[in-house]
């Protein structure tokens, strides 16, 4: 989000009013990505911290803040795909039609100190079912990774594709 709002005031640095939405987004974003930041100190593998609903519910009202302000809703929807492909897989769980327990993350085997499969619908099973079975500090990995490259994806079809398919594209 902060590359995509840099971008665009470089990109309307003539236009004020569009200026003045992004650097409203970026008052927003800088210092939770500060935040964010102290927070991954100390919820990055071996976690000393948990972080629960706070900062989940805090994390998406910044970031549906920061889109709505900055007149990125579908950029900003974009970058969510991971999250997107999360929901997909679990809908069998989450409507019931699959028996969906309390608790969903990997099974974690202490003799070999690696997570498995857990059988459940989610993003975290799917790559343990592609990647096999693997410590947390590799599976924490694998799903940055993934993130970071489908944020990449989404500002090539921001910046790349979007042109093709509206036809104004700001």
């Amino acid at each position: 989000s902060i590359i995509h709002n840099l971008v665009q005031l470089r990109h309307f640095k003539d236009d004020p009013s569009m200026t003045t939405q992004h650097v409203l987004t970026l008052m927003l974003l800088i210092p939770f990505v500060g935040v964010s930041l102290a927070l991954w100190k100390f919820n990055k593998y071996p976690s000393k911290v948990f972080v629960g609903d706070s900062y989940t519910y805090f994390a998406g009202m910044t970031l549906a803040v920061a889109g709505i302000t900055g007149s990125y809703t579908k950029t900003l929807a974009l970058f969510f795909l991971p999250q997107l492909i999360n929901f997909i897989l679990s809908i069998p769980q989450l409507f019931g039609i699959v028996v969906c327990p309390r608790h969903r993350v990997p099974t974690w085997d202490a003799k070999r100190d690696v997570l498995t499969n857990s059988r459940n619908y989610t993003i975290l099973n799917a790559f343990l079912l592609i990647f096999g079975d693997t410590k947390e500090s590799t599976l924490t990995t694998i799903t940055l990774v993934f993130q970071v490259l489908c944020c990449g994806l989404a500002l090539f079809i921001r910046y790349f594709v979007a042109g093709m398919i509206y036809r104004e594209v700001v």
